[in-house]
């Protein structure tokens, strides 16, 4: 049985569990018509109920002066319930940090404030589905809040969604996105050449980079050595890996495998025989 703790709109309530301290979002057409504070309920059809985290009442104060909107909470409930018609297992848990995003993306394109974000390129091709989620998400912000984002807002939203679904956090895939970026300016540096930035050898390395960085994180082991035939047979693409294997480790201030070196020089083989 639920508790209402604030009527936070006609689509949207700030509830507590009977007896416990738990609070959640509840979201549904018409849901708080007639509520009010104190109410107890057993249950709202057609509502979706998202729990609060520890510190999410604290960081971020729901429908006050300083706080987010609740039209910010529709507008991240429905992108999430966009994300589930498409993937499976996203987390409820961004539904206040994407709020919180939605809400800032909005208020800087009321201001005319334009922030660049210059991993779009990086974004689309490690996260292409979410991305094309995200730009749905342009249009339920323009619906319920009149203000029509950038794509280059949507690609933050993207992160957001991915967050949802890897259960890292956003500045965790933020900073990876960065290292794999820069990481790719060094390997063109070094090839010397130009690199079609279209092509799927160039999604595959990018691809890689992603998870060289996650197995760093998680301390995954990479099951195949080949760093002694790439030093033979692709020299060239073995100096580059190891390059980009230093940057990357400079970065995130963490050591690969040694074997990483081996295996990311194959996909970069590939990318320069283009």
């Amino acid at each position: 049985m639920y508790r209402i703790l604030k009527v936070l709109n006609n689509n949207a309530l700030l509830v507590q569990w009977k007896n416990e301290r738990r609070e959640s979002i509840l979201l549904g057409k018409g849901i708080g018509f007639g509520r009010h504070i104190g109410d107890y309920l057993k249950e709202i059809h057609g509502a979706k109920e998202y729990a609060l985290i520890d510190g999410d009442r604290r960081n971020i104060e729901i429908g006050t002066e300083n706080g987010i909107e609740p039209i910010y909470l529709e507008a991240a409930g429905r992108i999430i319930e966009e994300a589930e018609m498409v993937f499976d297992g996203i987390s409820s848990d961004i539904l206040l940090p994407l709020a919180d995003h939605i809400a800032f993306a909005a208020r800087r394109e009321k201001e005319k404030i334009f922030v660049s974000n210059p991993f779009i390129p990086d974004i689309k091709v490690l996260f292409g589905k979410e991305y094309a989620i995200a730009l749905k998400s342009k249009e339920i912000v323009k619906e319920l809040a009149g203000y029509e984002i950038s794509d280059d807002e949507a690609g933050f939203i993207a992160l957001h969604i991915h967050s949802g679904l890897s259960h890292e956090q956003v500045s965790d895939t933020l900073q990876a996105t960065q290292t794999i970026d820069q990481s790719m300016q060094l390997l063109r540096k070094l090839a010397g050449k130009e690199l079609d930035a279209n092509s799927m050898a160039y999604s595959r390395v990018l691809s890689h980079l992603y998870y060289v960085i996650m197995r760093a994180r998680t301390g995954e082991a990479v099951n195949i050595d080949l760093n002694e035939f790439v030093q033979e047979t692709y020299p060239q693409a073995a100096m580059i890996a190891g390059k980009v294997c230093e940057c990357i480790e400079n970065k995130i201030n963490n050591q690969l495998d040694v074997m990483e070196v081996g295996y990311l020089a194959i996909h970069i083989q590939r990318l320069l025989a283009e």
